[in-house]
């Protein structure tokens, strides 16, 4: 949970997110394309700073920025020393500024002391750069020895740290994909997410080869004496299928590159719906170029190959004699390859419901709180001697109903744990229980409408408060306590503090649906505390004057950190954009799918009413009605579709109840998804074949009878 720091030069003031502390070492790790000033100085010295040419000409302008002094968390001042391009798209962070980790070093910064001593903070990223042929699994197994050393746990020699806590090595190149650790530079990618959608997209240009073969198949006849005529004059079946094929190459590539034209075109919509920055540059390299170039020859071969076999195999002489006919095996193939279209096409429907079901259920899911009307403001140090009048200021608008400070918010990730101990005996023992905790004042629980279910709240009236610890009933649970009322009055040593628990509170949702809720322990600090957001409850009239008022408020007491405010239930609805952005993907994607299918029905019920058309032609003449004909040929192809249904049915299932696996709370897949997919499937393909079946049923049946 990187907070924003306000960066201020001359009247340009902002609140940066992306800035990060780095040491001299990292120009021999990473490739840093350095501009400005010398990289194996600068970062070296405390307060000093690198930006990137982004934030150099937000700043400075045309101005020349080296050398100068930037005020950065409205503390200190920084000097810059250089000028670096942005990181790549691809990378796992991309800092805008760069603090030399020697300014940590000043203990009027954040404490020397502390950085040398304290072995469980874990603010910093360690890179190692490793030989070739280095095995990790020999370091990684020194570790809990380690631990054991600079982490040991006083007065209990039987306890060790390297039970609960752990140190793994990763591979750079795993972390975006594949690293869903508390900790991460920047949001990671999902290897998961990328199958999911590359199966997609295989199954969709499954449906055009398909098609391919389908509708090739379904002219054969109108080549069928070119054909004839070919092998006549001695054209063998290898030149033939090899023609063919050549065709069906040719369109591949053409397919290619207007692929790549819509692509270009496309890619800011893409990027905008699926929240990435994706670039046609990054698919100019050689090992994507050639995968990129076989792509069409592999499809071509697969489209083609079977039209190309079928089609050379039609005998001369009935050609030329008017005798050729598709026989009923050509039609049952390609009756089996659009059940196929259409069972991809319902599978990608009942996902795109689930995947919206989920979304709708984790936004209307009671989280045990009252979220709405809720203005979160940064928290910084210099308001802690002025917090009581600006508190008080605040209240001084009616429509301000309540006001708090915590370490952290609701919507955010539970990061911040220490080590427990309760009382076993006549002694306090560690317990192992991972308590996720969060600083809090006396308003907390008032602010988010949290229900005390045993014991009582924080208050001021109670001096000793801070000596006491509210904890939810996750937490009663874990500690082993059979009832709530069990929990109160118990002593309990949290971290080096020591203090009895006070209060029990329901459980609620402080994190996304994806995270069970978690044993949590709430403290009021002693002295400032470690404070990082303030949170204000509103009663809900005339929001832009209230909104106004708070603006004035901060500016009032905090004339130099900028002022950024959110809405909490905005903080919610980001974390499930990833599965908002699925939503849309994937009903672009099964609406595509949905289209080439219905463009392959479409040429198989041309054919195959074109077989039928005599037969329709006999039909109309002893009575038969338009309805009835059509009706009877729609009723074959309607049953492709539900042989598509029971096809697809259990393989959706099982799709969606593994991507619901992600989530902790999650809906059960509702059974009437699945008769909605086939029903819109249904709708669909007859729809489709209404069109060629009403076209033949109107025909004149004097025409196709003709020749009879």
């Amino acid at each position: 949970d990187f907070s924003p720091l306000p960066v201020r030069y001359g009247e340009k003031m902002f609140n940066e997110q992306n800035v990060m502390v780095a040491d001299e070492h990292i120009f021999d790790l990473f490739k840093v394309d350095v501009t400005r000033g010398n990289p194996e100085n600068a970062l070296t010295g405390p307060f000093s700073v690198m930006l990137s040419e982004k934030m150099a000409k937000k700043y400075f302008g045309d101005e020349d920025p080296m050398d100068k002094m930037v005020r950065m968390d409205s503390r200190f001042n920084l000097k810059v020393t250089g000028i670096f391009k942005a990181f790549p798209a691809n990378t796992h962070f991309h800092p805008e500024f760069l603090i030399s980790f020697n300014t940590l070093n000043d203990t009027a910064v954040y404490g020397a002391e502390n950085l040398r001593t304290n072995w469980g903070n874990n603010s910093f990223f360690t890179y190692i750069k490793v030989p070739a042929g280095f095995d990790p699994k020999n370091m990684e197994a020194r570790f809990p020895a380690f631990i054991d050393k600079h982490m040991p746990v006083g007065g209990q020699p039987q306890f060790k740290r390297s039970q609960g806590t752990s140190l793994t090595l990763q591979k750079l190149t795993d972390i975006h994909l594949h690293s869903h650790l508390d900790y991460e530079a920047e949001e990671n990618g999902d290897i998961k997410r990328i199958y999911v959608f590359s199966a997609i997209a295989l199954f969709i240009l499954l449906i055009a080869c398909i098609n391919y073969m389908n509708l090739s198949t379904a002219r054969s006849a109108l080549r069928a004496r070119e054909i004839g005529i070919r092998k006549t004059v001695g054209a063998e079946r290898s030149v033939l299928i090899t023609q063919f094929l050549a065709e069906s190459l040719l369109i591949s590539w053409v397919a290619m590159i207007i692929a790549v034209a819509l692509s270009w075109v496309l890619l800011p919509w893409l990027n905008q719906v699926s929240g990435q920055q994706l670039s046609m540059t990054s698919l100019m390299n050689t090992k994507t170029i050639l995968i990129l170039a076989a792509v069409p020859f592999l499809v071509g071969i697969l489209s083609g190959i079977y039209p190309a076999v079928f089609m050379s195999s039609f005998q001369p002489v009935k050609v030329l004699k008017g005798l050729f006919k598709a026989g009923s095996g050509t039609i049952s193939f390609r009756k089996v390859l659009v059940t196929a279209q259409f069972a991809i096409s319902i599978i990608l429907i009942i996902a795109t419901g689930v995947v919206f079901k989920q979304l709708k259920y984790m936004q209307q899911k009671s989280l045990g709180f009252d979220k709405d009307q809720v203005v979160t403001l940064p928290y910084t140090g210099q308001l802690t001697p002025a917090y009581e009048a600006f508190r008080n200021e605040m209240l001084s608008n009616s429509n301000i109903k309540e006001i708090t400070r915590s370490s952290r918010i609701p919507s955010g990730r539970l990061l911040d744990a220490q080590g427990t101990r309760m009382n076993r005996g006549d002694s306090l023992a560690p317990v192992n229980v991972d308590l996720k905790y969060v600083s809090v004042d006396e308003h907390f629980l008032k602010t988010y409408g949290v229900k005390v279910i045993a014991g009582r709240d924080f208050s001021k009236e109670f001096g000793m408060d801070t000596s006491a610890y509210l904890i939810n009933e996750a937490a009663v649970q874990a500690l082993g306590f059979q009832r709530n009322e069990d929990a109160l009055g118990q002593d309990i040593q949290y971290g080096g503090r020591r203090g009895i628990l006070l209060g029990i509170i329901d459980n609620f949702h402080f994190e996304s649906m994806h995270q069970k809720i978690v044993p949590l322990i709430l403290m009021v600090p002693r002295g400032a505390g470690p404070f990082g957001r303030i949170s204000i409850k509103m009663a809900g009239a005339n929001i832009p004057a209230v909104l106004a008022h708070i603006e004035n408020t901060w500016n009032k007491f905090l004339p130099e950190v900028p002022y950024e405010y959110t809405f909490l239930d905005e903080n919610f609805a980001q974390l499930y954009q990833a599965e908002q952005r699925q939503g849309s993907i994937f009903t672009s994607f099964s609406l595509i799918a949905i289209f080439i299918a219905c463009l392959g029905l479409l040429g198989l019920s041309a054919f195959a009413i074109s077989q039928r058309i005599k037969e329709i032609g006999i039909r109309k003449v002893l009575g038969a009605n338009t309805a009835s004909i059509v009706t009877l040929i729609s009723l074959d192809f309607i049953k492709l579709v539900a042989i598509a249904s029971l096809i697809a049915f259990p393989i959706a299932w099982y799709a969606a109840s593994a991507w619901l696996k992600d989530f902790a709370y999650r809906i059960s897949v509702p059974w009437w998804i699945f008769i909605v997919a086939g029903g819109i499937a249904a709708a669909v393909a007859l729809f489709t074949i209404s069109i060629q079946a009403v076209k033949a049923a109107w025909a004149n049946p004097v025409s196709s009878l003709r020749s009879e």
